[in-house]
């Protein structure tokens, strides 16, 4: 038998794959006439194959091959014909059948472990036929390659004596004749750029004094309210007065009050929000931690699902750094009384050919529609294939590690309708088992990947995944205009004819959309697409400074008040401008940050809206989560573009009357009997009261919200 140690796979006569435990599918080239004449072989023994068929492909004929014994991921097959032509047989589509998962899933840990002789490195690489793991020095030079051991299920595993805390490693992997360079997928830290995994012991990670499982309590999810922000918007501005300019240790610095605001975090937690949601602080691509020169990614372009971004660190270049710095981030949030909401992006990588993922494991990790090109519901050239088994486990594993390591509060699934519904409920269990008042929501839409529709995690899907919260399109279109017709309008901004929808989304979208209004995260603005003001200059071009601050007031005053969980996204309150860019993703600071100028420029607005969440917060009736708890809203007759409701509180005898305005006019509504205190007017709200009415009627300006409570 010849020695194919050093074969070339490129073939010009045909090529060869695995599609199935049996099946071997040949692409041949004219030249090659008699289409029975291979024979299959392991590199010892000739195994008997049989034609299944043979059909005309453009200027090629695809043959299908039937084997008499199981592909054994690993082997080197080789394909020969009578003409002496010879072909690797690559790994194809077998590792995406239900087949390959029973057998060769790995339901131990990964990654890199220290023992007391050095390190155990374990890898998932079930078809590689070799794997080495490469030592390299401070100086980023190989050291020593320690070949890996084949185990059972596609486990590699070598126990490297003398190499212990601080080495740096990557695994080189044989896949489909050639080896490739890799990071380990599982690694927890990380050299600048991700150029190398480190063995780490996470504890010397740990600011003095660190526990995880302190956190600031919360009751239920619908007590919540997320602030979503960018760690370097938060800071970026020069005139912030934050030293830590887009840095995570500018959460951890302490400012005093300007101009009777405060600064920093103690701001957000002035405000009133519950949690704060931070875009992806996973590695990611986009950015070059190395480069010194302004750069600006959102950060929806990941690599590692392990290890924190390096260009929010001090120091991208020590592994250690920045997972210490992430920990003292979310301390300090933790510290402030608020909890810690963290974007995922599971569903696709940054470029597959380049993925670590693909590499180890050719076609397993991503959908390939039946064409075998790859799926592309995300629209960036790839999908994650949730329902395969490892990479399931790869997400499981990445949520329970930053909810374990680092005390996440929440996460956001990005893309969320690209996954399956099963990985979901797995992901709410097993975060259930380390603390249940931990968020789960996302963006469940409804996404052109090849998963069929009854599988997909979509809002459409919502009553089968309870307990999991979906981004309310409904909400988002009806209050504020259709997302992508940006000169539509919404009921704040002037279309009276989505009130009914309004309505319902008020009540939490319960009888349509959800099980609990808990599952509804109501929103007219978020990092993707204008902001509610820069829309405002779309739809309403003509319309004064004023009349569209009103209608901004407006959209965040159903927001706050509606039942279901309010998002906020950072600026909101203050009118945020993008300058008129709809995705921001990589432009320039002076468009993406947050303008601590602007916020004090307008400082009455940020005061009403901290009194409206203020009213959410002091008022249960404004945070119900129950179907049956939906009974006790009343709406009351009122005009077209005015909807007023009262909600009876239970066991206060209290009765909250709230009332929004969108017409150009003022209007009468009956209120009822008795002695009402107002609490918000359109211009001032809080809990202390502006001022007291025995009316039966209330006079409700323009573009305005009332919020009045009545004691029995």
């Amino acid at each position: 038998m010849r020695n194919h140690s050093n074969y070339h796979t490129d073939s010009h006569a045909f090529t060869a794959y695995w599609d199935d435990f049996n099946v071997i599918t040949v692409m041949v080239e004219e030249g090659i006439n008699n289409h029975q004449a291979f024979t299959l072989t392991d590199g010892h023994l000739d195994i008997n194959l049989e034609i299944n068929g043979d059909f005309k492909l453009g200027k090629k004929r695809v043959v299908s091959l039937l084997t008499d014994v199981d592909y054994i991921p690993g082997t080197e097959y080789y394909l020969r014909h009578s003409s002496g032509e010879e072909s690797l047989v690559l790994t194809g589509k077998v590792v995406r059948t239900k087949g390959f998962d029973e057998r060769y899933h790995y339901e131990g840990e990964l990654g890199n472990f220290i023992t007391k002789k050095g390190t155990l490195f374990k890898v998932w690489a079930p078809t590689a036929s070799n794997v080495v793991v490469n030592i390299y020095n401070d100086l980023f030079q190989k050291v020593n390659e320690l070949p890996m051991i084949h185990q059972e299920r596609g486990l590699w595993e070598c126990e490297a004596g003398g190499h212990g805390e601080g080495t740096l490693y990557t695994y080189s992997v044989r896949v489909n004749g050639s080896m490739k360079e890799v990071v380990d997928p599982y690694v927890k830290a990380a050299t600048s750029n991700c150029k190398f995994g480190m063995v780490a012991d996470l504890a010397k990670t740990n600011p003095s004094n660190w526990d995880p499982t302190i956190k600031p309590a919360h009751a239920k999810s619908s007590d919540s309210i997320i602030y979503e922000l960018h760690v370097r918007d938060f800071s970026i501005q020069s005139k912030s007065a934050l030293k830590y300019k887009g840095k995570y240790k500018a959460f951890t610095e302490e400012l005093p009050d300007k101009e009777g605001i405060p600064q920093g975090l103690n701001y957000i937690k002035w405000l009133g929000a519950t949690h704060v949601e931070l875009l992806p602080i996973m590695d990611f691509g986009s950015v070059d931690e190395m480069k010194a020169d302004p750069q600006y990614n959102w950060g929806y372009d990941p690599i590692h699902y392990f290890v924190p971004e390096g260009s929010y660190s001090t120091d991208s270049h020590h592994p250690y750094t920045r997972i210490r710095e992430v920990k003292e981030m979310i301390r300090a949030i933790h510290n402030k009384g608020l909890r810690v909401v963290m974007d995922v992006v599971y569903n696709h990588v940054y470029h597959l050919e380049a993925s670590n993922l693909e590499k180890l494991v050719p076609g397993y990790y991503f959908r390939y529609d039946h064409g075998g090109r790859p799926s592309n519901g995300t629209g960036v050239g790839n999908d994650t294939a949730s329902e395969r088994r490892m990479m399931r486990k790869l997400i499981l594993d990445s949520v329970t590690y930053w909810a374990k390591e680092f005390g996440i509060d929440g996460f956001r699934f990005d893309l969320m309708g690209i996954h399956d519904k099963e990985t979901m409920k797995e992901v709410r269990y097993e975060i259930d088992c380390i603390d249940p008042t931990i968020l789960l929501f996302g963006e469940g839409w409804h996404l052109n990947t090849i998963l069929p529709d009854y599988r997909k995690a979509t809002i459409s899907h919502a009553k089968e995944l309870p307990r999991i919260g979906f981004f309310n399109d409904r909400f988002r279109d009806s209050v504020k205009g259709k997302l992508f017709d940006t000169h539509s309008s919404g009921f704040a901004t002037g279309n009276f004819s989505v009130k009914e929808d309004v309505k319902k989304c008020i009540m939490g979208s319960v009888d349509d959309y959800f099980i609990t209004a808990s599952q509804s995260i109501n929103y007219v603005e978020c990092h993707d697409n204008h902001t509610l003001w820069d829309r405002l200059s779309r739809s309403h071009p003509h319309s004064s400074e004023e009349s569209k601050q009103q209608m901004h007031r407006l959209a965040s005053a159903i927001t706050i008040l509606s039942q279901g969980i309010p998002f906020l996204h950072a600026g909101q309150e203050f009118f945020r401008t993008k300058n008129g860019v709809e995705n921001s993703y990589k432009s320039p600071d002076r468009v993406n940050k947050f303008d601590w100028r602007r916020m004090r420029a307008v400082k009455e607005n940020v005061t009403y809206i901290k009194g409206l969440i203020e009213i959410r917060k002091y008022f249960s009736a404004l945070r119900m989560s129950e179907i049956h708890e939906m009974h006790s809203i009343q709406f009351l007759d009122s005009p077209d573009s005015t909807i007023a409701y009262r909600i009876s509180q239970e066991n206060s005898g209290e009765t909250i009357v709230v009332v929004h305005n969108a017409g150009h006019h003022s209007e009468w509504i009956y209120i009822g009997e008795g002695e009402k205190w107002i609490l918000a007017d359109g211009i001032q709200a809080g809990v202390d009261p502006l001022d007291k009415t025995h009316d039966t009627s209330i006079f409700v300006a323009p573009l305005n919200t009332v919020v009045l409570i009545k004691v029995e």
